[in-house]
């Protein structure tokens, strides 16, 4: 597994300039494709996303969706259905709640969500009863890269988690470095993200931050070299933490970087994404299966990077449950 990852972080000949998501994109190529339950791609684009990862394969696609929409999105599309797996349900909410109950039994091995709301598939997901929780936090993850930056890196959590408790931080952080260790980076280098470097009483992300290394030194979280609170420039940036002097093995080589709230993490990941023309790729982890939340906004490039990295994690798994 981690053979197939590091393709991301290989480097390109000069005379072929390749992006990491194209060179994970065809070093997955590798693996046998996964079933994989697509929930209510009752949409052109949600539709043309599973189809192109099926073409690229990656997956073997089931659609869940109400029989007439999913056809109707086919014909917009131009897309012949012959030969995919498909389950007819009335609604949106019974297709996430199918797609909760495949993953559950091992039907599928992966799940992703079509034109449906982020909300409504996770709340099949989350729940107890689901049969789909772990002993740790579900999160999401963005894994990006971008030509400022030397070396892909995470964003976590910028889609799941709207305020997390110290706690639900810890695991965030662990699913982040859990990935990490799939995708490729046997040690990674974990930036807890503040407005500041300096711990300050009144701003809690800066507390949060000095807890969580603390719980890093202290065996509760494993895996990673784990620094913060850390501003983002000196993060990122070698001259920014050397001009503060940033004494840190994390400071300017960050592989992750945990932010504060949901709101700053969507907005820096969507920020480097459309004004820093950065690849990205997002799955939810810290479940028993891996999860693909789409945006209806995400190219077809983003997409299928997406499944390239649910179809690494569902190989791992096989082999290591979460």
């Amino acid at each position: 597994m981690t053979e197939t990852a590091t393709a991301w972080q290989e480097t390109t000949p000069p005379d072929a300039p390749v992006s990491g998501v194209e060179r994970l994109i065809a070093h997955v190529k590798t693996l046998a494709p996964i079933r994989m339950a697509v929930v209510h791609p009752c949409d052109p684009l949600s539709l043309a996303g599973a189809m192109d990862a099926r073409d690229a394969g990656m997956i073997e696609p089931v659609l869940i969706a109400p029989a007439a929409k999913l056809e109707g999105a086919a014909e917009t599309a131009g897309i012949d259905l012959a030969g995919c797996e498909r389950i007819d349900v009335p609604h949106s909410h019974a297709a996430a709640a199918k797609a909760a109950e495949f993953a559950s039994h091992g039907k599928v091995e992966a799940v992703m969500k079509g034109s449906l709301h982020s909300d409504e598939l996770m709340a099949a997901i989350v729940p107890a009863a689901a049969g789909l929780r772990t002993k740790r936090r579900i999160s999401h993850c963005f894994v990006m890269e971008t030509a400022a930056y030397p070396r892909p890196f995470i964003i976590t959590d910028a889609a799941i988690n709207i305020a997390p408790t110290l706690e639900e931080k810890a695991d965030i952080v662990q699913n982040a470095i859990d990935l990490a260790h799939v995708i490729g980076v046997p040690k990674p280098k974990v930036a807890i993200l503040a407005a500041v470097e300096t711990v300050n009483p009144r701003m809690q992300a800066t507390l949060d931050a000095a807890a969580l290394c603390k719980m890093a030194d202290r065996g509760q979280i494993s895996g990673g070299i784990v620094d913060g609170p850390l501003a983002f420039d000196n993060a990122v940036s070698p001259e920014a933490a050397r001009v503060k002097g940033i004494v840190s093995a994390v400071a300017g080589h960050a592989d992750i970087l945990v932010v504060p709230d949901l709101e700053s993490g969507n907005m820096l990941a969507k920020q480097l994404e459309f004004m820093g023309h950065a690849d990205s790729a997002g799955v939810v982890i810290g479940a028993r299966v891996p999860v693909v939340l789409t945006s209806r906004a995400d190219s077809r490039q983003a997409r299928l990077a997406s499944c390239a990295i649910a179809l690494i994690l569902a190989h791992h798994y096989r082999i290591s449950p979460p």
